[in-house]
């Protein structure tokens, strides 16, 4: 049944994002969206994405609001930094994330991306290790403030996510 109503669902966006596109509701635009909408998912489908834990909505609730003041914060510090007279250190930092999902790590990393101030460069999935170049390290206390941020989000994603309770590790894409 989860899998029917999520299928439903990708069609729905698909057709949603067609008729966007044309700028137009009208029967054709919704019959043509449908049309290549059901080619895409049918020819081009997406492999399955293990879902191990539970989402927690207060904490994503929590999370989502944290990540919405960090890119205001960050929005302003980049601000600063860009009218500052002297040219702000930058540099290429590593950060280490204990997340076990891999869909948690890509969103780690796109909440990482959106927030101003620091880009992810690389990915070592297998030692969940992130590269991110960040725009301010002029000093100890700037690169604390960023070790500060990317283990605030990754406890907050954790705790949305991967609550040790909830934790069920798949096999082989099945349920363990």
């Amino acid at each position: 049944m989860r899998s029917i109503v999520l299928r439903a669902w990708v069609l729905c966006w698909l057709v949603l994002v067609w008729v966007l596109l044309w700028g137009n509701l009208s029967a054709a635009n919704v019959l043509s969206g449908l049309a290549v909408a059901l080619l895409i998912t049918l020819l081009l489908p997406l492999p399955a994405v293990p879902v191990e834990g539970k989402v927690h909505p207060l904490s994503l609730l929590w999370l989502l609001l944290t990540v919405a003041y960090r890119l205001v914060l960050s929005s302003v510090q980049v601000a600063l930094l860009a009218v500052k007279p002297s040219p702000p250190l930058s540099a290429v930092l590593r950060a280490h994330l204990s997340v076990k999902s891999d869909l948690v790590l890509a969103l780690a990393v796109n909440i990482f991306n959106l927030i101003p101030g620091s880009i992810v460069l690389e990915i070592d999935q297998s030692r969940r290790m992130l590269y991110m170049h960040v725009i301010d390290v002029g000093s100890d206390r700037a690169v604390s403030r960023f070790y500060a941020q990317i283990a605030e989000v990754e406890r907050l994603l954790v705790r949305a996510f991967e609550r040790e309770e909830d934790w069920r590790p798949t096999t082989n894409g099945r349920d363990a």
